[in-house]
C-alpha cells in the first residue's frame, strides 16, 4: 500500500486470516421496497472465513501478527457476552497454535437468560477450547484491561507468554488498520464497476472499523462521507473516541493525520436504549434486510446500523451511489431468538 500518508503500515506485522476481498453487491430488492432512487450497495464482511466470520478478522490479522512477533502462546481479551470479537480472537489463536482466554464483561443490562448465557458466541467460544472469566462491569474498559493483565501476570508465572488484545483507548490501535489495508480495497472495487461512492455507513462501536475504514479512505484521497452508526456509546462520547483513534493511527503509522474534525459523523438515532437492547427500527431493519437481500443481520451491531443506513438511503437525492459494510455478528441472532421471532411474527 503506497502514499504518505499510510506510513509505515507495511513494516508492521501482520498475519492473513480470512477471505478478501470480501464481495461488494447490489441490494437492488431492498431499493425497490424502500422506493428510493439512489443505488445501494453492500460490503460483505460478514463473508470473511473465519468461524462465521466478520470484522474483527481484519483487525486481528494485526493483533496476531504482533501477538507472533513476540512468540506469544496465549492470547487474552475482554469483551461482552456476546462479543463477535472474543469468538474470532479464539479462533484466530487457534489457527497459530495459541491458547485464548476470554473475560466476558456484564455488558447488557438484564441479560440473564439461560439462551444469552450459553448460545450464539458463547456456545462458540466454549467449541473453540477458550478459557472463559468473568468481569462484573460492562462500562468500565480501563478496569477490565487491568483484570486481564492480572490474569496475564498469572500466565506468565505459569512459564506462558501471554498477548492481550487490549478493550479501552490509549494502546495502539493495531485492530484499526485492517479497515485502513480495507479502504482501499473497497476503492478498488468501486473502480471496477465504474462507480463513484458518495456514502459509507458502518457501526460504530470500540471504534476501529469506523476509525480505520475513514482515515484509510482520507489518506488515499478519497472525500466520501463516512456515516457512523452508534452502537455502544451515544454520539456525543463516540465522536472524541472516533477522533482520538485517528489521531492514535496516524501516531502509530508516524505521519501527519489527514482526519479532520468535520470528517467525523456518528448517528445515535437507532442506537437507544442502549448496547444489546432491542427497538422497533432495529427488528425492522433486521426483518427487512433477510426478507430482501438474504442478509443475516444481528440485533446488537448489523441489526442497529442497518436502520441507520435506511433512514439514510430514503433521505438520498436520485443517483447518489450509498454503501452499508454488513460487520457479521451472525451467531448472536441465536442468542436473541424469541425477540426475534416475534419480530418477524
Amino acid at each position: 500500500m503506497s502514499g504518505d500518508m499510510l506510513g509505515r503500515l507495511d513494516d508492521l506485522p501482520r498475519i492473513r486470516l480470512g477471505h478478501a476481498p470480501t464481495p461488494l453487491e447490489p441490494m437492488d430488492r431492498l431499493t425497490e421496497v424502500l422506493g428510493t432512487d439512489a443505488r445501494l450497495l453492500v460490503k460483505r464482511d460478514d463473508c470473511t472465513g473465519l468461524a462465521m466470520g466478520g470484522n474483527k478478522v481484519r483487525q486481528l490479522e494485526f493483533y496476531l501478527g504482533e501477538a507472533r512477533a513476540q512468540e506469544a502462546d496465549t492470547v487474552l481479551i475482554t469483551g461482552a457476552v456476546q462479543s463477535n470479537f472474543v469468538r474470532l480472537a479464539a479462533a484466530a489463536a487457534r489457527t497459530q497454535g495459541m491458547d485464548c482466554h476470554i473475560q466476558l464483561e456484564e455488558r447488557v443490562p438484564g441479560k440473564t437468560d439461560p439462551l444469552y448465557r450459553e448460545s450464539g458466541n458463547v456456545l462458540l467460544d466454549r467449541l473453540l477450547g477458550a478459557t472463559l472469566h468473568s468481569y462484573p462491569e460492562g462500562e468500565d474498559e480501563a478496569g477490565a484491561d487491568r483484570r486481564l493483565g492480572e490474569i496475564a501476570a498469572g500466565l506468565e508465572a505459569e512459564g506462558r507468554r501471554p498477548y492481550i488484545i487490549p478493550l479501552a483507548p490509549g494502546h495502539k490501535p493495531l485492530g484499526a488498520l485492517g479497515y485502513v489495508v480495507a479502504a482501499r480495497e473497497i476503492l478498488s472495487q468501486l473502480a471496477e464497476r465504474g462507480l463513484a461512492l458518495d456514502e459509507i455507513v458502518v457501526p460504530s462501536g470500540s471504534g476501529n472499523t469506523h476509525a480505520g475504514i475513514l482515515y484509510g479512505l482520507r489518506a488515499l484521497g478519497c472525500r466520501v462521507r463516512v456515516t457512523g452508526v452508534c452502537v455502544r456509546r451515544p454520539a456525543e462520547i463516540q465522536t472524541g473516541r472516533i477522533a482520538g483513534r485517528c489521531g492514535e493511527i496516524a501516531d502509530l503509522l508516524e505521519v501527519e493525520n489527514p482526519v479532520a474534525e468535520a470528517d467525523v459523523i456518528v448517528d445515535d438515532t437507532a442506537f437507544w436504549p442502549g448496547y444489546g437492547q432491542l427497538n422497533q427500527a432495529t427488528l425492522d431493519a433486521i426483518a427487512l434486510a433477510a426478507q430482501t437481500e438474504a442478509l443475516i443481520l444481528d440485533p446488537v451491531y448489523t441489526g442497529k446500523s442497518m436502520a441507520g443506513f435506511i433512514e439514510r438511503a430514503k433521505e438520498a437525492e436520485p443517483g447518489r451511489v450509498l454503501l452499508y459494510l454488513h460487520t457479521g455478528g451472525i451467531p448472536a441472532v441465536f442468542a436473541y431468538g424469541p425477540a426475534l421471532a416475534d419480530a418477524v411474527v
